[in-house]
Order: C-alpha cells, then structure tokens, then sequence
C-alpha cells in the first residue's frame, strides 16, 4: 500500500462528520462545533491527517541545529522526526525511521554526528539522508542502496525557532503562515532595554535573539482541541486564573484574527512587577492548528499541543528569555536576578497550567456526557475560539471528496 493509501486509510473521514456541520456562520449567530467531534474516535485519526499533518508543526530552538552535524529530534503529528544540518551547511529534516525495520536513527532529543546510524540494526545514513551502509547484506539479492534513502519532509525557521512539515505541497511557506507577526510585536519598544553592549539594539519583543532555557510537558486528559478551545478566550481567566487577572488588564484584552493565526494582547497591569512595565503589553498568538506564543517583555513561551488519543493530548512548553526588565546583579537595589525571574516565571506559569489541565479535563467529562452537543459563542470574548473553529471546517472541508 502506497503512503498516500496509508494515510487515507488511517484518516477516513469519520461517520459522525455530517456536511451541515461544516457550514461556517459569522460570530454573532454561530452554534460551536459539534460534541461529537471532541469524543469520537474516528476524530483523532482525521484531525492527525487532514490538519496536523498539512501544517508547520514547531520543533524545538533553531539555535541545537546551528553548526553543522548538530540534530535535534522530536515527535509531530504522530511522527518521529530528526532535523540536521548537513556537512554542507544544508538545513534539511526526515522521519526519524530507519527504511530496513523501522527503527530509530536517534534516540536523544539533541546532539552531534557525522552520519544518522540506525539504533536497531546499525544501517547508517549520510546527513543528507543517503544509505551508506548496511551490515551484513551481502548475500541479499536485488537490493539497490539508491531506493533506502531516508524520507525527506519540508523544514525551516521563523525567528530562532525550527519548524517542519510532513506534508508541504498542501500547505502554504512558513513565512506566510507567520507573515506580520513580527512586524507586529517589533516596533513595540525598539529601544535598547539597558545601556549594556549585549542588549544594544534589542527590543523587549526581539523573539530572534531570545535564549532557550527550558521544555516543561504537560498530560491533558482531553481532545486536543479541548485545550485549544480554552487557550484561545478570556471568558474564563476571572474564574479559573484569578493570578493571571492580578497580571493582565483584563478590561483591556481584545482577540484579533487573521489568515491563519488569531492574537490575544492586553496592557500589563500597573500592580505587576513581575512581567514588565504597565505600559507594555502581553502578546497571546494562537497559530493554526496547535502552536501558541506566549509573549511578554523579555520572554517568549511556545506551545505546542500534540494529540495522544481521543480524550488526551500533551502540552509542549518551551520557555526562551531575552533581557528581563527589572533584572539586575545580586542585591541590586533589592531587585532579583534573571534567573531569579525565570524561575519565578517558570513557577507562575506551571501554576497556570495546572488550573488550564484541571477545568479542560472537567470539560471533557461534559462534552461525553449526555447533557451536551453544541453551545454558542460570546461575541465580546470568544471570537478566537470561533475563528479555529472555522479554521477547523476549512480543513475538513478540504480533504474531502
């Protein structure tokens, strides 16, 4: 069976999927997405085909494949795959499969090598994806080592971080996809944060030069668009994150949307020393399907939200920092250190996520119950919500005869 085949055959179209429910109403008038979509199991192997797999799904920091030799590996949309920067200099990416058995080529998250050797049965690959060797196949007939070259998938970078796509004849550049959100942030504050030589030139919003420090991962007992649903509004901050109120004018947050990615931002409250001046503003974009950018002044926060079944998915949480305001050296007028603040951060935002886990999981127990099917959307707080929805019966919409 062909790939093509395979993939069909793995993401058929669920039974459960009716046309009507594909129609798109604007905001004010529009019932969510059906429960059905969120618990049936015919959902998860369609969503993995039809939306994960045509879309640039984030890596890890651009800066672990710098030099060449260098990988780094990880799982998207199902996939393991290792990106690698040949000996040429070349960016390149494949699935992390080995072509004799299906094993792996690497097993750590990062690291240097001069060829990919497979961890099972030692086939080695040149970094530019070309079989090398294969031990102990010289009596095996009609075997051409030109036809066992690794599987080659679509890899590139957006400001410091590292993307790849499975499927990049279906979907559109990287850099239309995340075209105007640097424009966006940048002009923000392009002064230097501080006088000192290393942070000349660099704004509180210069995602590029920020630093990786970080991964934490959460398990979420609930579909995946469960956890994106509830990312993408502010109706429930009051509620469930009474902190992150202490943190974010609430009565100044605004949704935005566009092409293939929605914004939420809002002033930094005057009260909050933790996360810059109160004339700034926290930047919460949500980029189709599964990716968020958490940014603050000197801290950039990416999410990526993996499926794990059809009631859980996994939270990736990669913290990167550039020059914090109101860092200084130790005792410095009593302010604390950056590693002081990231680790405050690290901490407020683990908190955070607890509080997301726990209500997404209760919505998940009531999205299988029989109380519910569809709901309707706040016009003032839930338009980003309404907007992957949308986003979502386009990409249905699209793989189906």
């Amino acid at each position: 069976m062909s790939t093509a085949n395979l993939h069909s055959a793995h993401g058929a179209r669920p039974a459960a999927l009716r046309q009507e429910d594909l129609q798109i109403s604007p905001l004010a008038t529009s019932h969510t997405i059906p429960s059905v979509w969120y618990v049936d199991p015919g959902f998860h192997a369609f969503d993995r085909t039809a939306v994960l797999e045509r879309s640039w799904q984030y890596v890890g920091p651009a800066s672990r494949v710098a030099e060449p030799g260098t990988f780094v590996s990880d799982f998207v949309a199902g996939n393991p795959v290792v990106a690698v920067r040949d000996q040429q200099g070349q960016l390149r990416a494949f699935y992390n499969v080995c072509k004799h058995r299906g094993g792996p080529l690497v097993t750590a998250p990062c690291g240097a090598a001069r060829m990919l050797q497979c961890q099972y049965h030692g086939w080695t690959y040149r970094l530019d994806g070309m079989l090398r060797g294969v031990p102990r196949f010289d009596r095996t007939e009609l075997f051409d080592r030109r036809d066992y070259g690794l599987t080659e998938i679509a890899v590139d970078t957006w400001d410091g971080l590292l993307f790849v796509c499975l499927r990049p004849d279906e979907t559109p550049p990287l850099s239309a996809i995340m075209g105007g959100i640097r424009e966006r942030i940048a002009p923000t504050n392009p002064v230097p944060v501080s006088p000192t030589p290393t942070t000349t030139g660099r704004g509180l919003y210069d995602v590029a030069s920020f630093s990786y420090a970080a991964r934490d991962t959460y398990d979420v007992k609930a579909n995946w668009k469960v956890y994106v649903d509830n990312y993408l509004e502010g109706y429930h901050l009051p509620l469930v994150h009474p902190e992150l109120c202490d943190l974010l004018d609430f009565s100044s947050y605004v949704t935005e949307t566009f092409d293939w990615y929605s914004l939420q931002h809002s002033h930094i409250k005057p009260a909050s020393n933790s996360s810059g001046p109160a004339s700034e503003q926290a930047y919460y974009y949500f980029v189709f399907p599964n990716l968020m950018l958490n940014i603050l002044p000197g801290r950039l926060q990416v999410n990526r939200v993996d499926q794990v079944a059809a009631d859980a998915c996994s939270v990736v949480f990669d913290y990167y920092y550039g020059d914090i305001p109101g860092t200084g050296g130790e005792g410095a007028g009593g302010e604390r250190t950056t590693a002081e603040r990231m680790a405050a951060d690290r901490t407020f935002s683990d908190r955070v996520q607890a509080e997301d886990v726990d209500i997404c999981e209760h919505v998940q127990r009531g999205l299988q119950s029989n109380a519910y099917d569809r709901g309707r959307f706040s016009y003032d707080l839930e338009g980003g919500v309404h907007h992957f929805q949308a986003m979502l019966k386009r990409a249905y919409k699209n793989v189906m005869p």
